[in-house]
């Protein structure tokens, strides 16, 4: 186990850095002052502006740990960031905003926590790792996002891993469950294995090395076409009930988040904590205080209709959460819209495989409902139509919504409920049992 490393002092930035820093603070004032948010990103975009290297100044002297992966970005971010509370203040986003203007935004609202958990999109880890030099790099999975956007994802696993090959005193905290986030770190120096799971394996079915097939038996996995690359033994992993790490740790880990994804998220969690110099015990019982994160998994109640909404965002993403629906609910809205951020091109829902609700009312809903439609009829799922997902749960008979949605449909219906009313309920045991 990691022993606890003592923060060094952070040294004063430069008099640009400190003009920079006032600007942001004026760009957030006048978003504020005009209605346009809290204009913590503006604030992120001006200060870069005035000075190109202000994230390698407000990052020196910090711990910091870069999260990334597909999936689970931001729920690990924030267990991660619990986790690291007993070493100090933690600069961390509230909101994933995981590009350049949010990180910059992240470090300059909090300049004086002398450790970061940060968000990290993919595409942006290597630039993000040359102005911070991580302590930590903690990679979740790989898998098909929005290919309008993102390109092909072996083009990011080759990035990811130049990216950490230019940090070799760095650690990388990477889940050997997942073959393309494995070819990442695998030539690392410093890697900690962890069998975070890998319930999506569409993507990986090739070497990305090889170019070899993949060839899977149970937990393990290999490639043929180069002998030395096959799943490591991990150092960390987890079951149903407890978490299991170096030197015989054992300890119980209960999560208010649902999902046996998000067990894997706090496993690595936990291990990046440990390696940055967290106690091990103390950041399990940490990651188990975290519950909504930036309105994923949260229960509201509006009216007759007790709500718990769902983010999912590629097929990766749809079938986890779709695994987290309880089918005992009263009705499940999904909603899907096909705006810039969401990817335009929504041919992956023929990838997902939709299961047949047959004890639940299904409504297709968002910008895009006709082509959900298309599918669920192919899927054999009975569901009406309702263009507007916050009409589609008015409509819904009382009692309990589950609500799944991609990136716009998520937030869109969040802004709603809140003008609505809705308030926020702590989800209970039967909520989160999936």
């Amino acid at each position: 186990m990691s022993e606890a490393r003592r923060i060094p002092d952070r040294p004063r930035p430069p008099v640009r850095t400190r003009v920079a820093l006032t600007a942001a603070a004026a760009a957030r004032w006048a978003s504020r002052a005009a209605g346009r948010g809290k204009g913590s990103m503006i604030g992120g975009l001006v200060a870069e502006k005035i000075d190109p290297r202000i994230m390698l100044r407000l990052a020196a002297g910090r711990e910091i740990a870069l999260i990334t992966g597909t999936n689970g970005k931001s729920t690990t971010t924030r267990m991660t960031a619990a986790a690291l509370a007993g070493l100090g203040e933690v600069a961390t986003q509230a909101d994933g905003a995981n590009m350049d203007a949010g990180i910059i935004a992240t470090l300059s609202l909090q300049p004086d926590a002398p450790v970061a958990a940060l968000e990290v999109d993919e595409l942006h880890v290597a630039h993000v790792a040359d102005n911070t030099s991580p302590r930590v790099f903690t990679l979740l999975n790989l898998s098909r996002d929005q290919l309008d956007r993102v390109g092909e994802i072996n083009i990011i696993e080759q990035s990811l891993r130049g990216g950490i090959a230019r940090h070799p005193d760095a650690v990388v905290v990477a889940n050997c469950d997942d073959v393309l986030v494995t070819s990442a770190a695998f030539d690392a120096p410093n890697v900690v294995w962890v069998a975070a799971g890998a319930g999506w394996v569409g993507d990986s079915v090739s070497c990305p090395r090889s170019g070899e097939p993949i060839v899977r038996h149970g937990e393990d996995w290999y490639s043929t076409g180069d002998e030395r690359f096959r799943r490591p033994a991990p150092q960390w992993w987890f079951d149903d009930d407890k978490i299991y790490g170096p030197d015989g740790f054992v300890a119980p880990m209960a999560l208010k988040v649902p999902g046996r994804a998000n067990r894997g998220n706090a496993t690595q969690a936990v291990a990046t904590a440990v390696a940055m110099g967290a106690d091990p015990a103390d950041a399990v019982a940490a990651v188990g205080t975290v519950g909504e994160v930036a309105g994923r998994y949260g229960t509201v109640q509006l009216g007759d209709h007790r709500i718990r909404t769902l983010l999912a965002k590629n097929p990766a993403g749809w079938q986890e959460a779709l695994a987290m629906i309880d089918t005992d609910a009263d009705s499940l809205v999904i909603a899907v819209n096909g705006q810039v951020p969401d990817g335009e091109d929504l041919s992956w829902l023929w990838d997902v495989r939709f299961e047949e609700f047959e004890q639940v009312e299904v409504v297709a809903s968002g910008e895009r409902a006709a082509d959900l439609s298309v599918r669920l009829l192919y899927a054999g799922a009975e569901h009406t139509v309702t263009d507007d997902p916050f009409a589609a749960i008015a409509a819904c008979p009382p009692g309990r919504v589950e609500v799944l949605a991609n990136y716009t449909a998520f937030r869109d219906l969040g802004v709603a409920l809140e003008r609505a009313g809705a308030r926020p309920v702590e989800n209970t045991v039967e909520d989160n049992a999936r």
